[in-house]
């Protein structure tokens, strides 16, 4: 909804376009922002199915549109929440919301009309790399009482940890080393805040060997050092 010239990396893609995603229910996404943004999403329930626009069961669905059919459909969703943030008589609430979405949904036409083709969106709209990428989030995140290492992964999966590294630097853009690297900080800092009995004990349970090493890597990314994450959660 800004007109900030910075991409977001959308399912492993930057670009500067003018674009519409879509989803259904189930369909999941990624994103990464360099700087924050402002972004609305127009959530129909039920679920509109009837009126053409592309389908996405796995993954949302990245569209190249018209400047022209972007900024009618963002003008059409400013409009709307101002008015809604309006007082209204609630005998008026079921018209006023029925056209409101009329409104919504012709806009939504619009923007899906105007659809250009670009091969570009060929990679973020690819649900086979897309389901790997969640593979790994969803094994990551089963057993979080121990580390996680890249070769027990690919096991597990039946991939290759290239397959996994190519994925992960899509998807996250860093290395799949450094990925598991910041998962594994996260459950050190879940596990001291829960009050653990030693911050040696607790890298070293996650496969933290160099503890300088990880007490500055700790630092860099929680503004802290982890005894201090362990004494908060001591005082909780």
């Amino acid at each position: 909804m800004d007109d900030l010239d910075v991409p977001v990396r959308f399912n492993g893609t930057q670009r500067t376009r003018p674009v519409v995603v879509v989803g259904s229910g189930g369909a999941a996404y990624t994103t990464i922002e360099e700087v924050q943004r402002q972004i609305a999403s127009v959530v129909f329930r039920p679920e509109v199915t009837d009126r053409g626009w592309p389908r996405a069961a796995l993954s949302f669905k990245i569209f190249e549109t018209t400047a022209a059919g972007l900024d009618q459909l963002r003008s059409v969703v400013r409009e709307v929440l101002a008015a809604a943030s309006e007082p209204v008589d609630p005998l008026d609430v079921p018209l006023k919301a029925a056209a409101m979405q009329e409104s919504l949904l012709g806009a939504v036409d619009e923007a899906f009309h105007s659809v250009v083709p670009a091969r570009w969106t060929l990679r973020p709209n690819d649900e086979r790399n897309f389901r790997i990428f969640q593979d790994i989030r969803a094994l990551l995140s089963d057993d979080l009482s121990q580390p996680i290492y890249s070769e027990e992964i690919a096991r597990k999966l039946g991939l290759s940890v290239r397959t996994m590294h190519d994925v992960v630097r899509r998807y996250r853009g860093m290395s799949l080393h450094r990925y598991l690297r910041l998962r594994r900080l996260w459950l050190v800092r879940k596990r001291l805040l829960a009050g653990a009995d030693s911050v040696k004990a607790v890298a070293l349970t996650f496969g933290f060997w160099h503890l300088s090493d990880f007490s500055r890597s700790y630092r860099d990314q929680f503004g802290e050092a982890p005894s201090q994450t362990l004494e908060h959660g001591r005082r909780r």
